[in-house]
């Protein structure tokens, strides 16, 4: 009996071991893989050796063991406040709304860091992970905080550009690119991550690779990828073989600064210096912990940073969508709000599908909508 019971259970665990393999070795979510001619590209751009893209300054991605234990003890009993007590239910936009033409520089949030950015009659999405969970596979994560976008994608307008920051999970989804591709003039990403693009069949002739200071112009808009300190990679073996980084998009009037994902550092002074001032900073503020603070910026330190960039407004993202750390799901913007104010910084948070317009003389959002939930 106790031969067969032992019998079962091997067969049980060789089953989940072939399925994970599978999963591994099968499913498009992982994207591409590098050609021996993508590495040689790479090993041109200055932030690329023994076979990883690396940070401006030094930064240390290992957890010791006891506080990797820790860690997941910590996320194993959660946090208090960790979700909002109900679902958020996001202002509806419409196809219409984004085809009208007008002179206004415009923004619409979809939580978390994807946005949609109007300016100069052109449409740009920002990071657009729509799905529901931020993981390879819905098993892997916890739900989006509302069950509906302000837009569904089979009912957006073409879009002139997507902007992607690096390819985490939170903020490059497989099937929101598989739903958009036919509807998107250009794909703007970091180097290395156009072999996922290849992998998920987007034409070639729609992917744009940018290093680190790269700037192109497109339809009349500058683009300029610019550094931020983080990493990448979507799978087990594939750690920073992409590059990761900020962007700067510069209409005929608006100047404006999307940070992606990564801690402080000198960096937002260099790019203020060379690039400001900025009419809007987006900054990334939230999913933040002490342990891994090197790679993703305190409240504060969100705060500075919008000092640092010389920026007329910021907006907090990287909150109020998914719960990815161990904080409640509103410190990033309670935190945020208080040290803007304590540095003069001028702070706008919308809710989830508010529009807004980029412009000196009007009075941005400044609501406490999360205080409802």
């Amino acid at each position: 009996m106790l031969k067969k019971f032992l019998l079962f259970i091997f067969s049980i665990i060789c089953i989940i071991i072939v399925i994970g393999f599978g999963f591994l070795t099968f499913s498009p979510q992982f994207g591409g893989t590098h050609s021996e001619a993508d590495i040689h590209r790479y090993e041109k751009s200055g932030h690329y050796k023994e076979g990883e893209f690396f940070n401006l300054v030094d930064t240390n991605l290992d957890m010791s063991l006891s506080n990797l234990w820790a860690t997941l003890k910590e996320f194993a009993e959660g946090v208090q406040n960790g979700r909002p007590t109900k679902d958020i239910p996001p202002i509806k936009i419409t196809a219409e709304d984004i085809i009208k033409k007008d002179t206004l520089t415009k923004v619409t949030w979809f939580g978390h860091s994807a946005f949609l950015l109007e300016i100069d009659n052109k449409n740009i999405l920002v990071d657009p992970m729509f799905g529901q969970v931020a993981a390879p596979h819905p098993w892997l994560g916890e739900a989006r905080y509302s069950k509906h976008l302000p837009l569904e994608i089979e009912e957006m307008p073409d879009i002139d550009v997507v902007i992607i920051s690096h390819d985490h999970y939170d903020h490059l989804d497989y099937e929101s690119i598989e739903k958009l591709k036919d509807k998107v003039s250009a794909f703007f990403v970091p180097l290395g991550v156009g072999a996922h693009f290849r992998a998920w069949d987007v034409p070639e002739s729609k992917i744009h690779e940018m290093n680190w200071w790269d700037t192109q112009s497109f339809k009349d808009l500058q683009f300029v990828f610019t550094p931020s300190r983080h990493f990448s990679g979507r799978g087990l073996s594939d750690r920073n073989k992409t590059l990761w980084g900020s962007w700067i998009v510069k209409g005929r009037h608006e100047n404006i600064y999307f940070s992606g994902d990564g801690g402080y550092a000198d960096h937002f002074k260099e790019i203020g210096q060379k690039y400001g001032p900025f009419d809007l900073a987006f900054m990334e503020c939230g999913q933040y912990n002490d342990k891994w603070a090197a790679i993703h910026m305190m409240p504060e330190e969100s705060a500075q940073g919008a000092v640092d960039l010389n920026a007329k407004v910021m907006m907090p993202v990287h909150w109020g969508a998914f719960t990815l750390a161990l904080h409640s799901w509103t410190d990033p913007v309670v935190r945020v709000t208080k040290a803007a104010k304590s540095l003069g910084m001028p702070i706008t948070t919308p809710q989830i599908g508010e529009t807004f317009v980029v412009n000196d003389s009007v009075s941005y959002p400044a609501h406490r909508w999360w205080e409802a939930y």
